[in-house]
């Protein structure tokens, strides 16, 4: 491990040296690479769904591992996306004159070697090999288990394109030990690596947040909520929260609790429940709730929980104030939505809830790098400091400051 990340360090001093024109030029040479191998790719990524079935894996965490030409190309996609973006490094941040007359420019600067821990999603290989490179920095990538051998493939890929262009494999690598040991080993190596970025399962970001001595950014669990106001549109709420939960309920941004004013709690579940069940969602509430529609018991176990499937709780809640208490409880920091035509109300639940992301009258589903225009993500960020929500590549820099005299002392 201390060897193969030694080599990551060295080869980052390569990387800064290329220029924004050569960096696009070589992701261009991914993308296109990456369609070329789509059969080889697909292959691989076979083996990874057999080996889930037999593993018995939700069909969430099927959906999440599986790939066909169509989620190949998207993946380059993605990549000639990362390419049209400004280069993040070297940019003049700020700039003046000192009283010494030291002209001092903050400057940004790749953060170095960053290692980043996921699950489940192939996807995320490239899709942060590409950021992390744009970016000038070296990744180290420990992908889970069940797409090991589909991992394996992308990174090849990737890594053949390097080399054609004669730069080191190890400016994209996946570590050589991914068992439980190598990984514990690889969070503490922070003589090497300068950043840790743990997505997955809230048993991952525990024990890395808990266990590492190089600094972490979290990518926690989307325990996302919608709040519908007694102020909604009714069919704009309905609309909404379909597609929060339904459309893909196997990623972090997912609804995963739908809060209702109790005032319009008669009128509204009854229509919730019908366009659910068309859906063919699971339904779990809070005793308010069960007056209502018939529905399972939703426990306090249940609102803490991340589903990624298609099930979903209700709660009845006293007004805003309600939704906000409710939140705080069992939010993750991640995206909360409410839907209202109240402007006032809005502006409460705006400025109480304390999420990455916060929406009035639109889907969760949108806390992503490419629907916030930053290209693709490195995940969602649930930390305060020093990026939050979705991680690009500006997310991926950090800054010096360049001092330049004539002479001063002091």
């Amino acid at each position: 491990m201390e060897q193969f990340l030694q080599e990551a360090k060295a080869a980052s001093r390569i990387l800064n040296a290329l220029s924004g024109s050569e960096k696009n030029k070589i992701l261009n040479d991914m993308a296109k690479a990456l369609r070329e191998n789509s059969k080889d790719l697909e292959s691989e990524n076979a083996k990874d769904m057999a080996d889930g079935e037999k593993n018995k894996l939700s069909v969430a965490l099927m959906d999440r591992l599986f790939l066909d030409e169509g989620r190949i190309n998207a993946m380059a996609v993605a990549i000639e996306e990362i390419a049209t973006l400004k280069d993040p490094v070297g940019r003049v941040l700020d700039g003046w004159v000192s009283e010494d007359n030291l002209k001092i420019e903050k400057v940004s600067i790749p953060i170095g070697v960053i290692g980043i821990i996921y699950e489940s999603r192939p996807n995320v290989t490239s899709d942060t090999a590409a950021l992390c490179f744009k970016s000038s920095n070296v990744c180290v990538l420990k992908g889970g288990k069940e797409a090991e051998h589909s991992n394996r493939a992308i990174a090849k890929v990737l890594q053949d394109v390097l080399e054609r262009h004669n730069l080191p494999r190890a400016l994209i690598s996946l570590i050589p030990d991914s068992s439980r040991a190598g990984v514990d080993k690889l969070i503490r190596m922070d003589k090497y690596l300068d950043l840790i970025i743990p997505r997955g399962g809230a048993g991952l970001i525990k024990h890395v947040s808990q266990n590492a001595t190089v600094s972490v950014v979290k990518h926690d669990k989307g325990e996302c909520h919608t709040y519908i106001d007694k102020d909604a549109n009714i069919q704009n709420a309905i609309k909404i929260a379909i597609n929060a939960k339904v459309q893909r309920p196997g990623v972090c941004n997912a609804m995963e609790t739908l809060l209702v004013d109790s005032t319009i709690a008669k009128e509204i579940l009854p229509k919730l429940k019908s366009a659910f069940d068309a859906e063919h969602t699971e339904l779990k509430g809070c005793t308010k709730t069960q007056a209502y529609i018939d529905v399972s018991y939703a426990t306090d176990k249940d609102f803490d929980t991340e589903y990624l499937e298609n099930i979903l709780n209700l709660k009845v809640v006293d007004g805003v104030e309600g939704a906000i208490e409710h939140i705080a409880r069992f939010g993750s920091g991640h995206s909360e939505a409410i839907i209202t035509e109240n402007i006032s109300t809005a502006e409460i639940f705006l400025n109480a809830i304390d999420a990455a992301a916060v929406y009035v009258n639109a889907s969760t589903r949108f806390t992503d790098g490419g629907a916030f225009g930053f290209g693709a993500e490195v995940g969602i960020s649930t930390n305060k400091l020093h990026v939050r929500g979705p991680m690009g590549i500006e997310g991926l820099t950090t800054y010096k400051f360049k001092i330049y005299g004539n002479g001063q002392t002091r």
